[in-house]
């Protein structure tokens, strides 16, 4: 879309279900600011999958593009005109741009923000890497590691049926991936890439297996932050890779896409998540 004019009035928003946390409007806010668009709002909307048709119908215009988190990445899919290569390949659309000839276009910029944020740290290729936890967020994980991997994947998951859905997600975006139980996570420590995608307090209990010398850990948490998995691998001199650079790197290429002004400013963002964090 072509850049827009700066007191041009022009609307976005996050939804989700909770979206109370959500660190989207600062970042984008942040954003607006920098780029001088003082025409511009970014709000947060609770939205869940029912709501979101209504919502999603009764928006007028002047709006440029939405950001989804869970549970609303599958749902939005049928309520758009076209969604991109990357967003197909996981089922999962977490930007939404309305374009000027009123069509409403998805793309999921969580997997390219990932690369981008493991590259600004360093890993920009690995011989292997290693998953903890299975579900939406690391089907994303093995869509970016499929950019940066140049072999073997090894998923750790609790259940059967977890290992099932990383194996189909594995053959449907033609990578090479070996399932573990979740029991023999101390092993994926010594991976030269780990990407930690569970819930906050899961993976506590591998803080004390970190070993001597870590390679790149990608824990997708921000809040709260570090997590001990993280602290820990920090302190033993590995590389970490945290939820708020994922956060803003995405954020980065949704602004990008909604108001057609290119380069984001990424400082200027990730100071902003960093206050607000600070201020929680």
């Amino acid at each position: 879309m072509p850049a827009a004019p700066a007191t041009d009035p022009r609307r976005a928003a996050v939804l989700g279900s909770p979206i109370a946390h959500s660190l989207s409007p600062v970042l984008h806010r942040a954003a607006y600011a920098e780029l001088g668009l003082t025409g511009w709002t970014y709000d947060a909307f609770e939205v869940d999958e029912a709501a979101l048709p209504g919502f999603v119908a009764g928006l007028g215009e002047g709006w440029a593009g939405l950001s989804l988190t869970m549970p609303l990445k599958r749902a939005v899919i049928p309520l758009l005109d076209e969604i991109s290569p990357t967003a197909a390949s996981v089922d999962a659309v977490n930007t939404v741009v309305f374009t000027e000839d009123g069509r409403a276009t998805g793309d999921n910029t969580d997997i390219p923000g990932m690369v981008a944020a493991l590259r600004e740290h360093g890993a920009e290729k690995v011989e292997s890497a290693a998953v903890l936890g299975a579900g939406a967020t690391a089907s994303s994980a093995l869509a970016a590691l499929a950019r940066i991997c140049t072999g073997e994947i090894t998923c750790y998951v609790r259940s059967e049926a977890r290992a099932a859905e990383m194996r189909g997600w594995a053959e449907r975006l033609e990578v090479a991936v070996r399932i573990a139980d979740w029991s023999r996570a101390e092993e994926a420590l010594s991976a030269p890439l780990v990407v930690a995608t569970t819930p906050s307090g899961t993976t506590d209990a591998l803080a004390a297996a970190v070993p001597e010398a870590p390679a790149t850990l990608f824990d997708v948490l921000y809040d709260p932050w570090p997590t001990a998995l993280a602290a820990r691998w920090s302190a033993g001199g590995g590389a970490v890779v945290g939820g708020l650079d994922l956060l803003v790197h995405q954020a980065v290429l949704q602004v990008e896409q909604m108001t057609g002004r290119a380069p984001a400013p990424l400082t200027a963002m990730r100071n902003a998540g960093e206050r607000a964090l600070a201020d929680r």
